[in-house]
């Protein structure tokens, strides 16, 4: 089990936005939806596009370069033209500190 890193406050991330952060040497987009917060890989599965650069749409969040778009609860492709899911990340918010655990 991988130990839970801090990476942003409460209030860092907006509700509907989108951050990316370095954690234990990998890049990984931070998601506000609605005061959840959830953390994926940040390259689009498809071309290595940036998703902490895309927007979010619900629960998806939309890569930049061709709109191709993954649940960020799940990892899930919800549109073309990824073909295969992203890694997500356990995030926990411990008083006003939004931790990741990255294996």
């Amino acid at each position: 089990m991988s130990d839970f890193v801090t990476v942003a406050r409460v209030g860092d991330v907006k509700n509907g936005q989108v951050k990316t952060f370095h954690v234990n040497g990998k890049d990984i987009a931070l998601c506000n939806v609605e005061g959840t917060y959830f953390a994926t890989q940040d390259l689009c599965t498809h071309d290595g596009g940036p998703l902490g650069e895309g927007e979010l749409w619900g629960y998806d969040i939309e890569c930049p370069r061709h709109g191709g778009r993954f649940d960020v609860r799940t990892g899930q492709v919800t549109a073309l033209p990824p073909m295969f899911p992203i890694k997500t990340f356990p995030v926990r918010v411990e008083e006003d500190d939004i931790q990741v655990a990255i294996e």
